[in-house]
């Protein structure tokens, strides 16, 4: 592929000024895929990606060199989707934002399309002004999704964020997949706590399941869970993603198989269920004499990683103790995945070593879990 022309007047876009696909500056011009791109961000990736540099490059890069702080980030593994159905998927987006809808592209994985312009930043959530912070990106505005979109020509589907103005929307995930029956699980669930179900916007999803369309009270937050309330049966609330009708996969196509613009409420039994915080469940913390004695027992290494995890958690001044909790769980828990360690004397150590600087209970006891999980699912496989 020969250097882009960009003296060709299609390159240009006097419109407006959309954020380069490589750095994230804003500028005018467009590569040959429409995407925004400046003309040394184009050539510096496409000579990177050359199988062999030519001896006399013409002195390109070294006349317009990016700046040191600005690497080229790579190039988004998906290919542009063809033109007639990026049109479609957007004009699709426009229209569920004229419902009120905020909306953002997504990718054929049904995750954001526009990568993050800093990953080693997950606190951004959007206050630099680039685009690639996923639901946050989401938007009503017709401007500001065409500039999504057209700097994401791999745009296959688009997300629909939960729980904004107007509507304060909550998608109930009826999955029937995997052997789960989420339908049969959420009219087992009405019975039980004496709620009917409303006919509201339905989305039938490519597997055979479903999305209910609610809406809440504005002010409250509904968490977003995973059979929380039953199998097959998950939650999208406060900052979470439905996938927009309209979205075409493998699978299929996301549809409606009722009226969009018929929002019901919220039932509120239901709504009782997925704000009320199930009661703390208060676990003996161990005796620290007794609980010196089984670590002790674990052997020498294991003593010794043990009690220089926990003495890190129990330093640990706030902010910071919740992560300084969880990544001691997360170095124990190698031990434990190794066979080394017992996980109850693990737990025990880090829950008192977590309580002493005045976190409650149940946090304690949920980041000690996600640390241990988080080690189990990372240790190497061998054969």
């Amino acid at each position: 592929m020969a250097l882009l022309n960009w003296r060709d007047p299609r390159h240009f876009d006097h419109a407006r000024d959309l954020p380069c696909r490589w750095c994230g500056k804003p500028t005018p011009l467009r590569d040959d895929h429409r995407c925004p791109s400046h003309k040394v961000c184009a050539e510096q990736h496409l000579t990177n990606h050359q199988p062999t540099a030519p001896a006399d490059s013409g002195g390109v890069l070294d006349t317009l060199p990016l700046p040191a702080d600005q690497p080229i980030p790579s190039q988004p593994k998906e290919a542009p989707v063809p033109a007639p159905e990026w049109h479609r998927i957007l004009a699709v987006a426009l229209a569920a934002a004229t419902r009120g809808h905020a909306v953002f592209p997504l990718g054929r994985t049904k995750r954001p399309a526009i990568p993050s312009p800093h990953p080693d930043n997950r606190n951004c959530k959007g206050e630099c002004g680039k685009f690639g912070h996923g639901v946050h990106d989401a938007t009503t505005d017709p401007d500001r999704i065409r500039a999504l979109f057209e700097a994401a020509p791999w745009a296959a589907g688009y997300g629909i964020a939960c729980g904004r103005a107007p509507h304060h929307l909550v998608g109930i995930d009826l999955d029937v997949k995997h052997d789960q029956n989420g339908p049969a699980a959420f009219r087992v669930l009405a019975a039980e706590h004496g709620f009917g179900i409303p006919p509201t916007a339905t989305v039938a999803t490519p597997s055979g399941g479903w999305h209910l369309w609610f809406t809440v009270p504005p002010g409250i937050r509904i968490p977003n869970s995973e059979k929380k309330l039953g199998e097959g049966i998950d939650v999208r609330g406060t900052g979470g993603v439905l996938v927009g009708p309209g979205t075409r996969t493998a699978g299929g196509e996301y549809r409606f198989t009722t009226s969009p613009d018929h929002l019901a409420p919220l039932p509120a039994a239901l709504l009782d269920l997925l704000t009320t915080p199930p009661p703390a469940s208060v676990v003996p913390v161990a005796d620290p004499v007794e609980l010196r004695g089984r670590i002790r027992a674990q052997g020498p290494y294991a003593d010794a990683v043990l009690t220089r995890e926990a003495d890190k958690v129990r330093a640990q001044q706030h902010p910071g103790r919740k992560n300084r909790l969880w990544a001691s769980a997360a170095a124990v828990g190698r031990l434990i995945a190794a066979g080394t360690l017992a996980e109850p004397v693990a737990h025990d150590a880090l829950l008192a070593a977590a309580l002493a600087t005045g976190l409650d209970q149940r946090t304690c006891e949920r980041t000690i879990r996600s640390g241990f999980d988080r080690a189990t699912t990372t240790l190497p496989h061998t054969a």
